[in-house]
């Protein structure tokens, strides 16, 4: 079976164009402030990409890269900026340090400033539907993707593998809904999922978010799913490290109807709706 190859990064450059005209319309650029508190590899690369997205579509950012290894020295860092008029976005790259509580940092980011769409009201917004509140990332992205390639949703089964507070769960919120790119029935499974082969084989999307390097095989799939990998695992292959999704894409691709790639699939995507999300927030407040 020959597949559509759902290229996120192409779908995201043309959104950033059209933000950039926005933002060029705006009395003044929308403002980022986001902290990087507990820095590795993954996360300096993370926020460099955001960074340079901000700075492509006009948004105007603040990096406060500062080690914390506490909850307060991190609290004392956010609460300058969570009430400025001038900085319409609060972003806390994760993962924090062990000994930092993220649930407390979560809930320090003023719910109109989280442009992440983690603090709990936001959460609840979205399980009620209230377009007022901000969605996460990554789900929005995904929804943004299926509905761009006109994958329909309604009355399909999708499994995501992951229950994450991130990805999982509010994507399972988001396409559930009553509306369009929604009405789906779905299924929030994990790694510890009994007979996860079978239930898969009864998807029609299946989204593997499970943090697993190549979990989804090709035995997994039926013929014509539709197969959106968000995972970003690091291994070692013939003595390189290499990035490589939740799914086993070279065996798995045949048998799809649409696949996204890892690279350049998911991830500008979720790019994409961060800076979305900032100028909403700008012009909700303007």
């Amino acid at each position: 079976m020959s597949y559509t190859l759902l290229d996120g990064k192409a779908l995201s450059a043309t959104i950033r164009a059209e933000l950039k005209r926005t933002v060029a319309a705006l009395p003044s650029p929308p403002h980022l402030v986001v902290f990087l508190s507990h820095p590795h590899h993954s996360s300096t690369i993370y926020v460099r990409n955001k960074l340079i997205a901000c700075k492509e579509v006009g948004i105007a950012t603040t990096l406060i890269d500062t080690p914390c290894t506490t909850t307060e020295e991190l609290l004392r860092l956010i609460r300058p900026h969570a009430h400025r008029a001038d900085v319409n976005g609060l972003l806390v790259q994760f993962p924090l340090h062990p000994d930092v509580d993220q649930r407390h940092i979560i809930e320090a980011i003023p719910p109109e400033k989280d442009v992440d769409g983690a603090h709990p009201l936001n959460m609840g917004k979205l399980a009620m539907q209230d377009p007022s509140g901000f969605i996460p990332c990554t789900p929005l992205g995904i929804q943004t993707l299926l509905s761009a390639h006109h994958i329909p949703t309604r009355g399909k089964h999708v499994v995501i593998i992951g229950r994450s507070l991130t990805v999982g769960k509010p994507l399972a919120l988001l396409l559930s809904q009553t509306g369009p790119h929604a009405d789906a029935t779905v299924t929030l499974a994990n790694r510890s999922t009994p007979d996860l082969v079978s239930l898969c084989r009864t998807a029609d999307i299946i989204v593997a978010a499970a943090g697993r390097a190549r979990l989804i095989t090709a035995d997994m799939v039926r013929e014509g799913a539709v197969v959106i990998d968000v995972g970003i695992n690091r291994i070692e292959i013939e003595g390189k490290e290499r990035l490589v999704g939740d799914v086993d894409f070279a065996t798995v691709s045949p048998h799809c109807s649409a696949i996204t790639p890892v690279p350049g699939g998911v991830g500008p995507m979720t790019i994409a709706s961060l800076l979305s999300n900032i100028v909403k927030s700008y012009k909700a407040r303007s």
